[in-house]
Order: C-alpha cells, then sequence, then structure tokens
C-alpha cells in the first residue's frame, strides 16, 4: 500500500492501465470492423460470380444446359478446395445438372427455403459444409433462362476459412503493432510524467531547506499550476513568522507591564510592615487586568486572519439589547440590523465583549433611549489594498445622556479612566472596544451624537457574499 501513497506512482498506474485498456479496446473494435469489412467483400465477391456463372450458361438446341463458365479462379478446378459451382433445373425441366469439377460427384448441404428465405433481389446467402469438412458460405438464386419457362437454381460456394485466415493474419499484424505502439506510449508517458511531477520535487526541496532554517520562504521559478500552493505556503510562512514576532513582543509587553506591580509589592514586603490591602488589591487588579488584555490580543491575533472568524450581527445584537432592557427596563434600546443577514468578520465573543461594553457605558448615562444600528460601510480612509477590496460594516451606539468633550473623550479611552467616579465599573469598557478594533484592523472614536449625547462609531471587517 506504500506505493499507492506515492503521486508519481498513482499517476503511472492510472495512465498504465487506461493505456492498456484504450489498446485492447482499440484492438478488439478494429479487428471486428475488419472481420465485417472481409466478410462483406467475400460475399460481394460470391455474388459476382454466381451472376458470371449464370451469364455463362444457355439452353442447348438437345434441350440441355451448355456453358463454361471462367471464373478466373483455379480453386473452382481443385478437388476438396470448398469453391464449388452448381447449376439444378427446376420443374419440368429435365436437364442433366452441372458442377464445378471440385465438387467432384459429392454435394453440400442446402437448407430449406423456410428456414434461409430469399431476400427482395430473390438471392440468399447461407453458411455450411461440404463432403470433406470445409465451412463454406453459398450464394444462391434461380433464373428462367428462356422464354419457354424453363428455369434453373444457380449456388456458387466459398471457403470460408479465406475470410478466418484473412482475418487472424490482420488481427495478429494489428496486435502486435498495438503492442509495440503501447509499450512505446507508457515510456514516453512514464517519461513525461516524471517530467511534469519534478518541479514538485523542487517545491519539496525547498520546503525542507525553509524547515532547516537555511531559507525564510519557498524560493524557485515554479509551474503557473504550482506557483499558487508556493504563493499560499510563502503566505503562511509569512504569517506563522508575524504571530510569533507579535507574540514576543506581546510577551515583553506583558512583563514590562507586570514589572512595576511587582516591583511595588516586593518593595513594601521589604520594608518588613503589613503592606495594606487596598494596595495589594490595586496592584493584583492592575497585573490581571493587563494579563487579561494580552491574552485578549494573543487569541485575537491568533484568529484574525482566519476564514472561521465569522458572527451573524443580528442574533448577538438581539440577545445583548434583550438582556440591556431587562437590566434597565427605564431605558428604551431601538436596535437596527440591515440587511438582518449582515454578518462581522470577528469572534462571536470578540463582538459580544466589544458591543457589551458599549452598550453597558451608554446605559450608565443615557437619560431615556438609546441607539444601536448596524449596516454595511466603506472602508476606512486611507485604506489600501487587501483593506479597500474587503467588506467592512459599522456599528453606532449612541445615547441622549450629557455626551463628552474632546478632551474628555480623550481621557475616557484611557484605561482604567473614568470620568465620573459615581458611576460603577473600572475604567476598561472603552479601552478594551478600542483594543479589539485595533487586533482586527478596525477603528473606534466617540464624538457628540444627533440627540446630544455620546455616540460611539466602530468600523469593522465584514464578511464577503462569497465568504457568506
Amino acid at each position: 500500500m506504500g506505493g499507492f501513497r506515492s503521486l508519481t506512482a498513482r499517476v503511472l498506474l492510472l495512465a498504465t492501465a487506461w493505456s492498456a485498456v484504450a489498446l485492447v479496446v482499440i484492438a478488439i473494435v478494429i479487428s471486428q470492423l475488419y472481420r465485417q469489412s472481409s466478410e462483406r467483400a467475400f460475399t460481394d465477391l460470391l455474388r459476382a460470380q454466381l451472376y458470371n456463372v449464370i451469364n455463362s450458361m444457355t439452353i442447348g438446341e438437345d434441350n440441355k444446359l451448355s456453358g463454361n463458365p471462367q471464373l478466373g479462379d483455379l480453386r473452382f478446378s481443385q478437388p476438396e478446395t470448398g469453391w464449388y459451382w452448381i447449376i439444378e433445373p427446376l420443374g419440368t425441366f429435365a436437364a442433366t445438372p452441372l458442377s464445378s469439377s471440385s465438387l467432384g460427384t459429392s454435394n453440400i448441404k442446402v437448407p430449406t427455403i423456410l428456414s434461409v428465405p430469399f431476400n427482395n433481389r430473390y438471392e440468399r446467402f447461407y453458411r455450411t459444409n461440404d463432403a470433406f469438412g470445409n465451412t463454406v458460405l453459398v450464394a444462391e438464386t434461380e433464373v428462367v433462362l428462356d422464354g419457354e419457362g424453363r428455369a434453373a437454381r444457380f449456388r456458387v460456394s466459398g471457403n470460408l476459412a479465406v475470410v478466418e485466415d484473412d482475418v487472424h493474419g490482420f488481427s495478429r499484424n494489428l496486435y502486435i503493432t498495438l503492442a509495440v505502439f503501447g509499450v512505446g506510449s507508457l515510456i514516453v508517458n512514464g517519461l513525461a510524467i516524471l517530467f511534469g511531477l519534478l518541479p514538485l520535487k523542487g517545491a519539496r526541496r525547498s520546503l525542507e531547506r525553509v524547515r532547516r532554517g537555511e531559507v525564510e520562504r519557498l524560493e524557485g521559478r515554479f509551474p503557473r499550476e504550482i506557483m499558487p500552493l508556493a504563493n499560499d505556503i510563502n503566505a503562511l510562512i509569512e504569517s506563522n513568522r508575524r504571530i510569533v514576532e507579535r507574540a514576543r513582543m506581546q510577551v515583553g509587553n506583558l512583563a514590562h507591564s507586570l514589572k512595576t506591580p511587582i516591583a511595588v509589592l516586593l518593595n513594601e514586603g521589604r520594608l518588613g510592615e503589613k503592606v495594606p490591602s487596598d494596595l495589594v488589591r490595586s496592584q493584583a487588579e492592575a497585573m490581571q487586568s493587563q494579563v487579561q488584555s494580552y491574552l485578549n490580543r494573543a487569541r485575537i491575533a491568533a484568529q484574525r486572519d482566519s476564514l472561521l472568524a465569522r458572527s451573524e450581527a443580528e442574533p448577538v445584537m438581539e440577545r445583548l439589547v434583550r438582556v440591556m432592557r431587562r437590566l434597565n427596563p427605564d431605558t428604551q434600546f431601538h436596535l437596527s440590523v440591515s440587511p438582518p443577514s449582515l454578518a462581522v468578520a470577528l469572534e462571536q465573543q470578540d463582538l459580544e465583549e466589544t458591543v457589551g461594553n458599549l452598550l453597558e457605558n451608554a446605559a450608565r448615562f443615557a437619560k431615556t433611549d438609546i441607539w444601536v444600528a448596524i449596516a454595511p460601510s466603506s472602508p476606512p480612509p486611507g485604506s489600501e489594498g487587501e483593506a479597500a477590496r474587503r467588506a467592512w460594516v459599522e456599528l453606532i451606539v449612541e445615547d441622549d445622556g450629557p455626551g463628552l468633550e474632546p478632551e474628555q473623550i480623550t481621557i475616557a479611552m484611557k484605561r482604567g479612566k473614568r470620568l465620573d467616579e459615581s458611576k460603577p465599573g473600572a475604567g476598561l469598557g472603552l479601552s478594551i472596544v478600542s483594543e479589539i478594533a485595533s487586533e482586527y484592523n478596525g477603528t473606534f472614536n466617540l464624538d457628540r451624537g444627533a440627540h446630544g449625547g455620546l455616540r460611539a462609531r466602530l468600523l469593522l471587517p465584514g464578511v464577503t457574499r462569497d465568504a457568506a
């Protein structure tokens, strides 16, 4: 079974099997066509000889059959050859029957007219055996010889061994020729297949060089059929390299972020005094926030280029708005998803966290109403390449609260900053939304909306119709 795992072996086996079957079928078809042609030509020859015999016969003055058929074939004069002509008077015509010297005193078996009737030309052809064991084909007809209505039956036979020998000789030569041609074709096909698959071996060697660290990407000139695969592999290698570099950077950033809280705790511990619980709690919360933030970034970075990153907008939005309505019964939530089949190229968890944070923030400051809308949008300004070609969606969450001034918006976007300490929260919601949007190559901004409150506008990658 190991050989069947080889692409070269599979192609060679398939080509060999197909060539063998095709040559056998061709040989059988050509042989049968040649047999039919030979039998038809043999029948035409017997018909011509039959009418030559008819044209050479007359009724003499003695009321006897007379004539000397000249068929130009010595086999009609040689005994036991299977080539005969026979003339038998019919009805009241009492002449003596005539036959070729090759028949001698014997005769051939003749089927009844009921079993082998005459055709529309008043001819009939049938196979039979002579007294010497030859299988012959007989051409027979009946002809009126004179005005007095005297008639005779004429028969001419030919030995079918001639046809069989001719067909066998032709078939033997045909099989030898096709066998030689088949072997040559298999050799040429094998060489062509091996030559055609050489680029795959080159790609494998190049991939091995990448694996050994000698090069960073597949190198070489590949055929058009393999070039897309090589490009995809290079893209995958580049994507993995970016992921590794991003992971290293995230780990470095995380270590740097945890460095200060840990140093504070160690310093307080070295003083020998009891560490205040507020200090421990604040530093632990800071570390937990940093760890969770970088974990989310790592997860998003690993999945954002995947075709599986896809979320249906309508069910997610309806579920979150339904929860917010129960938690805030005095606030009216207005939801618009257009079209209903709109999909976002985000993991569902990220979409839920993004919209949830925006809704919670709007619910804290809204007076009576919150508007939520999501719809297709144009690419972000300055987009080019893949970003300009892909689909985008715009998500807007707006409230009728007091809103924020531009300088307040700058402060609100910072991690851990809260403008209103009287409201619950840790000051992380808007920064989390900004980080998620940034990781998916989207945009996030705040401004004053048409209803006087804060308007949060997210531009996120969408899912094209083909991908959906």
